[in-house]
């Protein structure tokens, strides 16, 4: 049994009921089996910042993967994944997402992140963690319950609210390099600082950050984005260095040029002042993601105008190409990225529909654009007002309130949103005749302009009685195709 830190105080009324009865089971087995099991990590970390999840790592002084096997034949279980090679097993109790590890060392060779696993006792373990927060491992036996192990002082960077490494942070962020950006998740999540030193080697080391896999960075990526300061972590990411390696194009928005008497406002702190306010609005994490990008064509279309002075025509174009190319290089699903995308790429229109005497028929056509994005476009729109000026602010406001109530009242009518097409390619066939081609996609394409354009209403019988009475004019159009087949 390790010695324990007599200043380290026990934590047992920090713990739920309903988890202690849970820990207890896992003593009683590890009691049972003759092994020594401790929690370890981000839950011992998380019950002295009170916020401790369903989340729970334990290290087995044993073999970890007996010790899980043992655990669903007694209790049950879910699920059990095995990691033979790294001695760990995973598994689901209830509401709880539990991992055994087998008290292990590692050891990196210089170009690659895959270590060298061996068999350690509970120091040897702990010396392996990423940051002093999270090397700390609290005793779950009888003898000594809530007691904590804590070799590398983790409760009093807790207290410090510091983010460093338990050994050298050079070798720590070489080792494995993605724990450079989990010690800017933590950072920011818990509002920490960065130790400087610990800071020094992730700008001495970021270069590292390219043997990692894309997947892994875009994981860690997402965690900062949908976290409580995702603006801090991207000014984070970008002073250390690692923005630069997974995300270049967002460091070239940075810069306020001056020309003449004309200036333009700094795109990237602009833009995490827009992320700052979607973040107090919604943690949805692809609208978080279209706030990022919303902007990020501006340095390739910053065009200067000697009497309008900086323009930045079609950056919302060129900005739904690049989010694509973007998302799709880091590894985000085809569904999020089309949705990021489409806001991007309509994130003006909104402002462009203002005026009072707009139609009903331009609404309608945003509606069928945005879709189910549409809330999540508006939410956008208004976070993108980062004037100074109070006035202006209101003047937008008020703008986008008018295009949203006119919004609300034709979707209450025509529900355009989840539009679909209400006549089918095979009735088109059916009642003109015709074959599979162009010509059934272009009267289609007339039935759904037709109610966009307010002539019909959203709803079937008007799109088939629409194609009746305009049957004739679509005849012509079959028989003027027919004719430009035939040879001459």
């Amino acid at each position: 049994m390790p010695d324990f830190s007599p200043e380290r105080m026990q934590i047992t009324n920090k713990i739920q009921k309903e988890t202690r009865k849970l820990v207890e089971k896992i003593a009683q087995l590890a009691a049972e089996l003759n092994v020594n099991v401790f929690i370890v990590g981000g839950f011992v970390r998380d019950l002295y910042l009170k916020h401790a999840g369903k989340d729970i790592d334990f290290v087995v002084l044993d073999n970890a993967l007996k010790f899980a096997e043992a655990f669903k034949a007694k209790y049950g279980s879910s699920s059990l994944v095995l990691y033979p090679k790294f001695g760990t097993a995973m598994l689901y109790y209830k509401a709880y997402k539990l991992e055994f590890v087998t008290a292990r060392s590692e050891v990196y060779q210089k170009d690659s992140r895959k270590p060298d696993v061996g068999r350690a006792d509970l120091h040897g373990d702990l010396k392996r963690r990423d940051f002093t927060i999270n090397t700390m491992a609290m005793c779950i036996d009888e003898s000594c319950w809530g007691k904590i192990i804590d070799p590398y002082n983790g409760l009093d960077d807790i207290k410090s609210r510091i983010v460093k490494t338990p050994l050298d942070p050079l070798v720590t962020f070489s080792d494995d390099p993605l724990r450079m950006m989990r010690a800017i998740r933590f950072a920011t999540r818990f509002s920490f600082k960065i130790e400087p030193d610990t800071f020094s080697a992730i700008q001495k080391t970021a270069h590292r950050l390219e043997i990692v896999s894309q997947e892994r960075i875009t994981e860690e990526f997402n965690k900062i984005i949908s976290g409580n300061n995702p603006a801090l972590g991207i000014k984070l990411l970008d002073t250390s260095g690692l923005l630069a390696i997974f995300l270049p194009e967002f460091i070239k928005t940075k810069g306020i040029e001056q020309r003449d008497d004309y200036h333009h406002k700094d795109v990237f702190y602009h833009t995490l002042q827009v992320l700052d306010k979607i973040t107090a609005l919604s943690n949805k994490l692809d609208l978080r993601l279209a706030a990022l990008f919303h902007d990020i064509a501006k340095p390739r279309t910053k065009r200067f105008d000697q009497n309008s002075g900086w323009t930045f025509h079609g950056h919302e174009v060129v900005g739904e190409r690049m989010t694509a190319a973007i998302m799709y290089r880091m590894k985000y699903p085809g569904n999020m990225i089309d949705y990021v995308r489409k806001i991007v790429r309509l994130h003006l229109r909104p402002m462009a529909l203002v005026d009072n005497v707009v139609t009903d028929s331009a609404i309608r056509r945003l509606l069928f654009l945005a879709g189910e994005a549409f809330d999540d476009l508006m939410t956008l729109c208004r976070a993108d007002i980062t004037s100074k000026n109070p006035k202006t602010v209101k003047r937008h406001l008020n703008n986008y309130k008018i295009v949203l109530a006119k919004a609300l009242d034709l979707e209450e009518r025509d529900k355009i949103k989840a539009f679909k097409s209400q006549v089918s390619g095979n009735e088109i066939m059916d009642l003109f005749n015709i074959e599979p081609g162009p010509l059934v996609g272009k009267i289609k394409k007339n039935v759904e302009e037709a109610i966009l354009d307010g002539i019909i209403p959203n709803d079937h019988d008007a799109a088939f009685n629409y194609l009746l009475k305009n049957k004739k004019e679509f005849d012509k159009i079959n028989e003027s195709n027919e004719r430009d087949k035939k040879p001459l």
